[in-house]
Parts: C-alpha cells; sequence; structure tokens
C-alpha cells in the first residue's frame, strides 16, 4: 500500500502559494535561458563576399591567405572562409596597426 505524503501551509491563500512558486519557477528559467545559447551552423563565405565583408581585393585576400593572416578552407577547388574567423582577423589587423 502506498503511503501519500501531506504538506500543510500555513498564513498563505492557494492563489499566493501558486504566484510563489511560478515566479520562483520563472525567475529559474530566466536563469537558466541566461546560460543556454543555441549552436549556430557555421557560416562559410565565399572569396567575392569574404573581401567585401573585409573590403579588401581579391588579389589582397590571396595574399593574406600566403601570410597566414586568414585561413582559407578548400573544398575541392572552391575557396571557403568562415565568418567567425574573418572577424577575428579583422580585429587582430586592427591591433597591429595601433
Amino acid at each position: 500500500m502506498e503511503q501519500s505524503k501531506i504538506t500543510q501551509v500555513f498564513g498563505i491563500t492557494p492563489t499566493q502559494l501558486k504566484e510563489d512558486i511560478l515566479s520562483d519557477v520563472r525567475a529559474e528559467l530566466k536563469q537558466f535561458s541566461k546560460n543556454f545559447q543555441p549552436v549556430k551552423p557555421t557560416e562559410y563565405l565565399t572569396r567575392k563576399e569574404a573581401a567585401k565583408i573585409l573590403k579588401v581585393s581579391l588579389v589582397t585576400l590571396t595574399d593574406w591567405n600566403k601570410k597566414g593572416i586568414l585561413n582559407p578552407y578548400r573544398l575541392g577547388n572552391l575557396i571557403r572562409y568562415k565568418r567567425t574567423e574573418l572577424e577575428q582577423a579583422l580585429i587582430r589587423i586592427n591591433n597591429q596597426n595601433q
């Protein structure tokens, strides 16, 4: 035979108890959502798109590849760049020029 447990609460109405519980649950969910970030898929850009973002010519882009400033990814004959790596390269370039 299963025993049931009884919890008695004094000095609070059922509505107040419900609101207190909901308030605490909302606060916990809000805290959890701050720490949770969905994973974004990696965005690959073409040479033209990368050059446009960096505001440089395709020749400069090729030069930066050879110097190791940028890290191109080859897919057969195609060359692609990760957007996040382009943003990091911009930061490095700006820091070197200061």
